[in-house]
């Protein structure tokens, strides 16, 4: 081979590498593209986490250094009607003051008192959780409860709502599916001297067709459908708010007619535990 062929040879060799490293330096470059694209995504549309989030923990009001741990909590109960409730379109004085008069740290765990009066969800164990502060005032406000009113509280979970109710009815009976749940808020209700309440281990898809009729129901966890024991339960003029759906949920406001029929109407969109039991059982098939 003369030296201008070798010359020609190693000329085409050289030009060979070069491309093979410019595509492979193009190949990594989309491949670090592809990949951190979808991580971008994840972290501009994170999913959501199992457990709520404290959006806004009570604050420990610095500038009153003096203050006990109960007068904070005291401060932090105004500071819950002002912003989250009556801020928003919690109008109903009676609702109000209940919700002024429940001290809501004493329904959470130790743990998270500090944050009792943050406009949020919080769990309460066993995979539950009490509704934020606004929710369990609408709810209430849309049943309008009368002091002579029977209510009926399904999902009573740690005995909040059922405190509330007892703080505007008559009499409350409450059902909790979870037995310490249920074991807890009664002896947590009966502490606190709401001779008003009973509370009972069982499942609320049914009712409780022995002090039926009621007034208000109120259901604080989501099956697929409304039941209709809780609508045969209803009084007639009753009221009955129950978040219904298991991938996307409404908060479903039901109203029994003098003559037996129903007026229902969609409020809000909402978030809260499905409905477990025989609600379960039903959406499984």
């Amino acid at each position: 081979m003369s030296s201008a062929e070798r010359s020609g040879q190693q000329r085409s060799t050289g030009t060979f590498m070069v491309v093979v490293l410019v595509l492979a330096a193009a190949g990594i470059a989309l491949f670090t593209l592809f990949e951190r694209e979808p991580t971008a995504d994840r972290q501009e549309n994170p999913v959501a986490e199992s457990e709520p989030t404290v959006e806004k923990p009570v604050v420990a009001t610095a500038s009153k250094p003096g203050l006990s741990e109960e007068a904070r909590f005291v401060e932090a109960r105004k500071e819950m009607l002002e912003d989250d409730l009556r801020g928003r379109d919690i109008t109903d004085a009676r609702v109000l003051r209940a919700m002024s008069s429940v001290p809501r740290q004493l329904f959470v765990p130790e743990e998270l008192k500090h944050a009792a009066y943050a406009d949020g969800p919080l769990p309460i164990g066993h995979g539950q959780t009490i509704s934020q502060p606004y929710i369990v005032a609408l709810m209430t406000q849309l049943v309008d409860p009368k002091p002579e009113s029977k209510a009926l509280d399904v999902g009573t979970g740690s005995g909040y709502q059922a405190a509330v109710l007892a703080e505007l009815c008559e009499k409350v009976y409450g059902i909790e599916i979870v037995k310490p749940l249920a074991d807890t808020a009664k002896q947590r209700l009966d502490e606190l001297g709401y001779e008003n309440v009973t509370v009972r281990h069982g499942d609320g898809y049914g009712g409780w067709p022995e002090h039926a009729p009621f007034d208000v129901i109120i259901v604080a966890a989501a099956p697929d459908h409304v039941p209709q024991a809780l609508i045969d339960q209803l009084a007639p003029g009753g009221r009955l708010v129950i978040p219904v759906g298991r991938f996307y949920q409404e908060l479903i406001y039901i109203e029994k007619q003098t003559d037996g029929t129903v007026r229902r109407k969609s409020v809000a969109g909402v978030a809260f535990v499905p409905m477990t039991g025989k609600a379960e059982e039903g959406a499984r098939k």
